[in-house]
């Protein structure tokens, strides 16, 4: 006599079996009994106190997704300007990180940093470090010297002075028209931070708000400013040997490590001739209406310009992003708009441009 019963057609339905309706070999409804309804023990089972055993079910993990690369690490050789050993800096992603882990390698205070140049010791303007830095640039940390206070009288509306900040507090003279009133103070050098205007501290003001103060003094008063020169050698007029060759040129590699105000930085391809004309115009603009210099500022103009095809959108896209603080006139709009327009339709080139101040 058979054991079991003849088989019952194998069902097929996709829809799971419902326990709940098991009938028993007489055709009586069974209750759902958990324990009957178990695998056979395994190796990996666990047994319950009754000898029953109990089926650990792990839950299914998503499949992971395949891990991202590391971004590479970049790393600068950086030194004082006025001579010091070579440090090694990297783990930065803006000025302000990038002046504190200076800081944190020769062990002073990120206040004590004026500005930096790039691949070159002099206080030359042309190798400022601004919103972008070649891979293979060295940086070189110019730090606060000797402060000085001039009583000056302004003689004329403008002063002379273009200005620029490093991006972490300071304002310093980036540029003295010739035979301008600031032209005749010989206290009055390149690359000086503009500490004070009388008893008005210009710490934490960017550039554009220092040369406001500056042009808003009415002609043919006297004031005090406030200086502090960069720190310097006894051995600065040599030049300062470093691993590296260099062309001499700010960004001069292939690609840049590029600085954003809102965002991490990041790696760039060197902006093409288009582009730098563009930024050389717009920035050139900035210095005849506003008397500052600012070539991150510069590139932000041109790269929201270049996406609008009239200047209205222009205007309308500088208003609608971070620039809507410096509050540009109409007139200026209008002017930047043009040098983008040239640039864009290539009436602007590097042979045919020059600035003029």
């Amino acid at each position: 006599m058979p054991l079991f019963g003849k088989k019952a057609k194998k069902d097929v339905s996709t829809e799971p079996p419902s326990y709940a309706n098991a009938t028993s070999a007489q055709g009586n409804p069974q209750p759902y009994n958990r324990d009957a309804m178990q695998p056979p023990t395994t190796a990996g089972n666990e047994r319950s106190k009754n000898g029953v055993p109990e089926q650990t079910h792990a839950r299914p993990q998503p499949p992971s997704s395949p891990k991202a690369p590391p971004r590479p690490k970049l790393s600068f050789q950086c030194q004082q300007a006025h001579g010091s050993p070579v440090g090694i800096i990297s783990g930065f992603t803006n000025v302000k990180e990038l002046y504190a882990k200076i800081a944190e390698c020769y062990d002073f205070k990120p206040s004590d940093i004026l500005f930096c140049t790039l691949n070159s010791h002099k206080v030359d303007m042309t190798k400022l470090l601004g919103g972008q830095i070649g891979l293979e640039d060295f940086i070189f940390v110019h730090l606060k010297g000797q402060p000085k206070e001039i009583d000056i009288t302004k003689t004329e509306d403008a002063l002379g002075l273009t200005i620029t900040d490093n991006g972490n507090g300071y304002a310093f003279i980036k540029r003295i028209k010739e035979n301008s009133t600031m032209d005749k103070m010989p206290q009055v050098k390149v690359g000086d931070h503009l500490e004070k205007i009388n008893s008005t501290s210009l710490i934490g003001c960017r550039h554009f708000e220092v040369a406001k103060m500056l042009k808003e003094i009415p002609k043919g008063t006297t004031f005090t400013l406030r200086i502090v020169e960069p720190l310097k050698s006894g051995f600065s007029v040599i030049d300062m040997p470093y691993s590296k060759k260099k062309s001499g040129k700010v960004g001069s590699g292939k690609k840049t490590l590029r600085f954003r105000a809102n965002g991490p930085a990041v790696v760039e391809a060197e902006p093409d001739d288009v582009s730098s004309v563009a930024v050389d115009k717009i920035n050139g603009l900035l210095e005849s209406f506003m008397g500052i210099n600012d070539t991150e500022l510069a590139q932000n103009i041109w790269e929201i310009g270049n996406k609008q095809e009239n200047p209205h959108d222009f205007a309308m896209a500088v208003d609608a992003s971070d620039l809507e603080a410096f509050g540009f006139a109409d007139d200026f709009i209008f002017d930047l708009w043009g040098a983008i327009n040239d640039a864009k339709t290539g009436r602007l080139n590097k042979q045919g441009f020059s600035e003029n101040f």
